[in-house]
């Protein structure tokens, strides 16, 4: 049965005022002032008891946040049941739209069954089961889940697992760590210190060690004449020159196959993937391979890393050394993380001293109903080919946003699988674009939430492609609203003129 995929067109949005198929854009409430006692709606009550993430709190401009009832395959409603187009996945969590009826059955008979046990010292299905699944998608190079909640302590626990091996291996020197320029991987101290973001670092840099920072691949960089393999060359040679110096002290390197997410979705080409391998087997270092927004397909792939050569199989020699999921690997239900590696690292810990073995831990590791619905995903990967059927969607995506990735306002025009980017020009200066565009866009019935001057969009799997059209659509007439063509048009000439007066 296929799940329900509600679209522009379908009766029951078209039944209420204001649809997108009478042509008008949803006029979704941005801001609510008022917080008095006459409208204790939902938004106004969570300004007053909870803290939201990632949101800044300013001072006499208390705007309460967006109030979602619920939501159904690619939508999300609002308390006054309008729709919005889910764009960013619930930010990048979602793979199979909201409510999923599979999902929805799993979890409701592993309700009945066994809702958790702690994993010290006992086991069950759900756990055994993901975990031998995972190991298999990698070909058997890669095992021994460890599971966690959250991907930045699946980070913290690769970093610490790296660093112990190395400890029990008679290497206790190998205390380094080496990261990409503009990556990142999470909030937590150690995740912390291998992300180069300074908006999410600075406030805590007292606190963290110093990672080697190295050249990102980010295409983006290429000079002219260049492609993308060539800029991924130049940060290879960057990283070759570190390791020369450095591979003695270093345990690990860590890095986000294919696409930097908070970077503003960067994309490299895939020989970069190749010469890390190469590097960090030359000189000893561990590669940690961070999927936790890239993995579960949505470059491709199941796997980003599977794409390294072209996506010719790979020998177990090739894969990373550690892996990190979360995000969609519960399809966006339950909070999970996991952290497959090596037989060879797992055995490092095997041994009748205590402190040779890795004792992370937190209470509701491994859970039972976050596996059973990681379980549900796996399943409907398989079932329906979702691999092969997100190749015609990532057509479907480039079509529907061919009109923004032809507009002079942005450059840079980019995919990789399910994830579509392009930035504003440079010369084009709109205050808070990021909020403005943002705002804009919940007025045109779509959520998203663009990363500083950069649109993206990294939509669950089942929109079709009269969605991606309607989204494009939607999605321009954000861009108009908050960047107009004349206005765009007027700086660009103003600039130019300014760097004629300059250079003359």
């Amino acid at each position: 049965m296929r799940f329900p995929n509600p679209s522009p067109a379908c009766p029951r949005a078209a039944n209420r005022a204001g649809s997108a198929v009478d042509g008008q854009p949803w006029r979704i409430p941005l801001a609510n002032p008022s917080l008095d006692e006459t409208r204790p709606g939902l938004g106004a009550r969570s300004v007053r008891a909870v803290w939201h993430p990632c949101t800044p709190m300013r001072p006499g401009a208390a705007t309460t946040p967006l109030a979602i009832a619920r939501g159904e395959g690619v939508w999300l409603y609002d308390e006054d049941d309008r729709r919005l187009f889910d764009a960013t996945s619930s930010w990048w969590v979602n793979l199979f739209g909201h409510a999923h009826p599979a999902i929805n059955a799993a979890l409701k008979a592993q309700l009945d069954t066994l809702e958790h046990v702690m994993l010290a010292g006992c086991t069950h299905a759900p756990a055994v089961e993901l975990a031998e699944r995972l190991a298999a998608l990698t070909g058997g190079a890669l095992g021994h889940a460890f599971f966690a909640s959250d991907g930045a302590s699946a980070v913290e626990i690769a970093l610490k697992m790296s660093f112990h091996y190395w400890c029990n291996t008679g290497l206790p020197g190998k205390r380094e760590f080496v990261c990409l320029r503009n990556g990142y991987h999470g909030e937590t101290i150690g995740a912390l210190a291998v992300t180069d973001v300074a908006l999410f670092r600075d406030a805590y840099d007292p606190l963290l060690a110093r990672a080697h920072v190295v050249m990102s691949p980010d295409a983006r960089q290429a000079r002219a004449g260049e492609g993308a393999a060539d800029v991924a060359r130049r940060a290879l040679d960057e990283l070759e020159s570190l390791l020369q110096h450095r591979a003695g002290d270093i345990a690990a390197l860590i890095v986000e196959p294919l696409v930097q997410g908070a970077a503003g979705m960067a994309m490299h080409d895939p020989v970069y993937l190749d010469g890390l391998r190469a590097l960090c087997d030359r000189f000893r270092v561990h590669l940690i391979a961070d999927e936790i927004a890239v993995g579960c397909g949505r470059t491709g792939s199941f796997f980003a890393w599977e794409q390294m050569r072209g996506g010719a199989p790979l020998g177990r020699h090739q894969w990373p050394d550690f892996l990190c999921l979360s995000k969609g690997i519960s399809g966006g239900y339950l909070p999970l993380s996991l952290v497959l590696s090596r037989d060879a690292i797992h055995e490092a810990f095997v041994a009748d001293d205590l402190a040779r073995s890795f004792l992370h831990s937190h209470s509701y590791t491994g859970n039972p109903l976050a596996c059973r619905a990681a379980l549900a995903t796996l399943d409907l990967f398989e079932r329906d080919d979702v691999l092969a059927h997100n190749r015609e969607r990532a057509r479907w995506l480039a079509d529907g946003l061919l009109p923004l990735a032809t507009d002079a306002r942005l450059v840079h025009a980019r995919q990789r699988g399910l994830i579509w980017a392009a930035d504003l020009r440079a010369d084009i200066d709109v205050a808070n674009f990021a909020e403005a565009f943002h705002r804009a866009a919940l007025a045109h019935g779509v959520l998203i939430r663009p990363i500083g001057r950069t649109v993206y969009v990294m939509p669950p799997y089942v929109f079709d492609a009269a969605d991606a059209r309607w989204l494009g659509q939607r999605l321009l007439a954000a861009l108009d609203a908050t960047v107009p063509p004349a206005t765009a048009a007027m700086q660009a000439v103003d600039a130019a003129g300014q760097e004629v007066s300059h250079a003359a």
